[in-house]
């Protein structure tokens, strides 16, 4: 696969994190009218029966919401992407380790680290396949 259909698939994992950053609008634009999410880690069963941008967007406000103020993702590592052209859009598998931080009820930061793979299709992503190191975890890259 060219590095082409690669930055193509970075960027989609891009708007996939400013998404989860809070950026809701970016529900609407990257996910299709229905989808399937797959979440590993506990606590995220609320993630079981989201299947549009509108809930997903919702659940998302709601999850930063129980977080506080300082919850971010960053993309982390390289974008590991199988994609190919699909009518003027791509389709296939991005996968990328993410570190997710925010501050907790004592004032300090906390950082897990987890892998998000989305299944594209047309240009748009249809499943995610979500695991994290969870509430006692660890990240995968110092910082």
């Amino acid at each position: 696969m060219g590095a082409e259909l690669r930055g193509v698939g970075a960027g989609v994992y891009d708007r996939w994190t400013a998404l989860w950053n809070g950026e809701l609008r970016l529900a609407a634009e990257i996910m299709a009218p229905e989808f399937t999410l797959r979440y590993a880690q506990a606590g995220t069963e609320v993630f079981d029966e989201v299947r549009t941008p509108e809930r997903l967007a919702e659940v998302i406000a709601q999850w930063r919401a129980m977080r506080g103020p300082g919850l971010r993702f960053e993309a982390e590592g390289v974008a590991v992407a199988d994609l190919e052209p699909a009518g003027g859009t791509v389709s296939g598998l991005v996968a990328r380790p993410y570190r997710a931080s925010f501050v907790d009820a004592d004032g300090a930061v906390v950082a897990r680290s987890g892998t998000d793979t989305l299944r594209i299709t047309d240009g748009l992503i249809t499943e995610v396949w979500s695991v994290s190191s969870g509430a006692a975890g660890r990240t995968f890259y110092p910082g």
